[in-house]
């Protein structure tokens, strides 16, 4: 074999290989600029402002399992409130305190590191329950299954007063290893940190390996195989893609991470009702995949900022009143009103989301920059080849025309 051929084939192996998750310069200036921002922003924030961060970093965990599920694999799911919920409770059974009264609800004082997993575990166990039936439909029909999963859900904590606490709802645990608890005003290493910071940085680190599991599992042949179905499940079947297999993978990921969000989402609140948990909720994370941009790690996060960060913002800065009985426009009816203008928008003019109206920035500058900002299209140039490479192409075609004859 001729080193031409040698080196033809070795660059067909690294173009079928998946680019690295940080295989460019520009990804590592991305990157670094993220850290300074996180930097100057943990510096400099108040407590208010790491509130709405926070709550939208917990609900960026969730938007990335219903991506999993919905984006990558096609599967439609209106059940993410309910997997928030069972990973919630189940936080709260096995870190809550312990009864002092029979009517008190349910807690074994376990440690963080134990109860914030297993939130993940159990919705991940009650997914793959669910799934051998739920995923056998497919389309309106398993959207419709998933949707009574939150109805039913809703009745079973609205009268088991012994996890939930009942209508009246209950307290969680919050994070703590040893006596360093999350909810109190620390020092580390001599820098004193409040609850909101230390929050933020174990929601944010949460988040970071979350968003780097899922994208190296979307890059992996587990994450084509996800795809595939997405794109045509025959397709897939006739490729020897397990449908059952991928899909029920897809399901038990999605509801693992709706778990962990679940469970961080009461123990930073400290105290949900289970009305919470409602359709409201799980429409909220279908719009946040649909305005971030379906299919896109990136996308579950700035799904996320916008339909749950935003309206926090604008609570915070009260441009309208909460709530009255004067029929006037308030707060809430104004952030309904936002979301659903923007899922309408990206619906009509950009389907791929907040993340497609970047990738469409990225390749504009980019042509631009390669036509040099003239509009014109580049000359194109040929590399004639020199005597001796033109003499070698020779003798290979005539000693593979003599091998043929």
């Amino acid at each position: 074999m001729s080193a031409s051929a040698t080196t033809r084939e070795e660059s067909i192996d690294v173009q079928a290989q998946p680019p690295r998750l940080l295989g460019s310069v520009s990804r590592w200036v991305a990157l670094c600029l993220a850290l300074v921002v996180v930097i100057v922003f943990f510096s400099v924030a108040t407590e208010d402002w790491l509130t709405i961060v926070n709550y939208t970093l917990i609900a960026a965990i969730a938007a990335l399992g219903l991506n999993v599920l919905s984006g990558y694999t096609g599967q439609v799911s209106l059940g993410i409130a309910f997997f928030m919920a069972i990973g919630a409770y189940t936080a709260a059974v096995l870190g809550g305190t312990p009864p002092t009264t029979p009517l008190d609800p349910l807690g074994l004082g376990l440690s963080f590191l134990i109860w914030l997993p297993a939130a993940g575990i159990v919705a991940a166990l009650v997914g793959a329950l669910i799934g051998p039936t739920a995923l056998r439909l497919k389309g309106f029909y398993l959207g419709i299954v998933t949707l009574s999963l939150v109805f039913i859900g809703n009745y079973f904590f609205m009268n088991a007063r012994a996890i939930s606490g009942g209508p009246q709802g209950r307290t969680f645990p919050a994070p703590a290893i040893g006596d360093f608890s999350f909810d109190q005003q620390n020092t580390i290493f001599g820098i004193t940190l409040t609850s909101g910071q230390q929050f933020f940085l174990l929601i944010l680190l949460l988040l970071a390996l979350s968003a780097l599991f899922v994208g190296n599992v979307m890059r992996s042949r587990v994450g084509r195989a996800f795809k595939a179905v997405r794109d045509n499940e025959v397709g897939a079947t006739i490729m020897g893609i397990n449908l059952f297999k991928v899909k029920m993978g897809a399901f038990i990921l999605s509801s693992f991470l709706a778990g962990i969000s679940g469970a961080l989402f009461a123990s930073y609140s400290r105290y949900v009702i289970p009305n919470y948990w409602n359709l409201t909720l799980s429409i909220q994370f279908v719009a946040a995949i649909i305005v971030g941009g379906i299919a896109s790690v990136w996308g579950s996060i700035l799904g996320a900022a916008f339909v749950f960060g935003l309206p926090l913002v604008l609570d915070q800065f009260s441009l309208l009143p909460v709530g009255g009985s004067s029929g006037g426009l308030t707060s809430g009816d104004l952030n309904a009103l936002i979301y659903g203008f923007l899922i309408i928008a990206f619906l009509l003019f950009e389907p791929g989301g907040v993340i497609g109206l970047v990738r469409r920035s990225r390749a504009f500058v980019r042509k631009f920059n390669i036509h040099g900002g003239e509009g014109g299209e580049p000359a194109e140039i040929t590399n004639l080849p020199s005597t001796a490479d033109a003499q070698l192409d020779i003798e290979d075609s005539a000693v593979t025309k003599g091998e043929d004859a």
